[in-house]
């Protein structure tokens, strides 16, 4: 990208801790957002006090304003690197990815939360890796990092469930903001369980997917197909019946997908051949 988007991020829910920030905390303190009253003696701050609350109070105490605070939360990047996210007609997956990294490192710093790294193939890429935090060129070393990845050519070891296995051991248990960013040209079996571990953050999934992938060719004749994961190859002879096909596993693909996410009350984010920072943006205005 010639200039980096930015884009902006409001969750439907509250978070802990007590850095200030952008997105509503469940910590009671002198924030913006009213909480409830509660008596003098247990918050002793007269700065607060309501004096037409504790008139109205049956018991006679003095009762102060209690707001709750606005936090900053930490924002994870749970990329996958497989061989598939290599592959792109015009741009690779991977470098669509980048940019979204960049305007994340970018958005993130304004809202005063802190950004990191994990990434994944067949195992957890620990070359890839970058523990989260507040910085202002953090999306831009992020993006160059996933702009210079090379596809892990090694034979055999697992498949890229195994590796986002890894990093969600990572991840289980904590709090704030997941990007997970894939293709998904997985078995989708075992990922209910994997969102699952991640159960206490807000999951985002971005499923990034390029158009020479969602439409078949338009030219009839023989056509060479290579498996990006596997290697192998294959040509095929593109008739309008196998474009109908081609068309019908995609749309299902949509569905099975979402219907995964749907079971865990997320709804999926798809990056198409660029990566549209408004959208995102109108993504979570939905959300919220």
């Amino acid at each position: 990208m010639s200039s980096v988007d930015e884009f902006h991020y409001r969750l439907p829910r509250r978070f802990g801790g007590w850095r200030p920030g952008a997105h509503h905390g469940l910590s009671q303190g002198s924030g913006q957002a009213f909480a409830a009253h509660r008596r003098l003696f247990d918050y002793p701050d007269p700065r607060r006090l309501d004096l037409r609350a504790s008139v109205r109070d049956a018991g006679g105490d003095w009762l102060v304003r209690v707001h709750r605070l606005r936090v900053a939360i930490r924002v994870q990047v749970v990329a996958d690197v497989s061989a598939s996210m290599h592959f792109g007609a015009r741009r690779r997956k991977l470098d669509v990815v980048a940019d979204l990294v960049q305007s994340l490192g970018h958005s993130a710093f304004r809202a005063g939360d802190a950004v990191g790294l994990l990434a994944f193939d067949r195992r957890e890429r620990e070359d890839l890796f970058m523990p989260a935090r507040h910085a202002r060129g953090i999306g831009n070393l992020m993006a160059r990092m996933l702009r210079d990845c090379r596809a892990d050519t090694a034979k055999g070891g697992g498949d890229a469930v195994s590796g986002l296995r890894s990093v969600t051991e990572r991840l289980a248990g904590r709090d704030g903001l997941v990007f997970l960013v894939s293709d998904f040209h997985w078995p989708l079996a075992a990922l209910g369980g994997l969102l699952d571990r991640l159960a206490p953050a807000c999951v985002v999934p971005v499923v990034v997917w390029d158009p020479a992938e969602v439409q078949p060719p338009r030219a009839r004749g023989w056509a060479s197909l290579s498996d990006a994961e596997t290697g192998a190859r294959r040509s095929l002879w593109m008739r309008e019946s196998l474009r109908a096909r081609w068309r019908e596993t995609v749309a299902d693909r949509r569905v099975e997908l979402a219907a995964v996410f749907a079971s865990h009350d997320m709804q999926p984010f798809y990056l198409q051949g660029r990566f549209d920072a408004e959208a995102l943006t109108r993504y979570f205005l939905e959300m919220a």
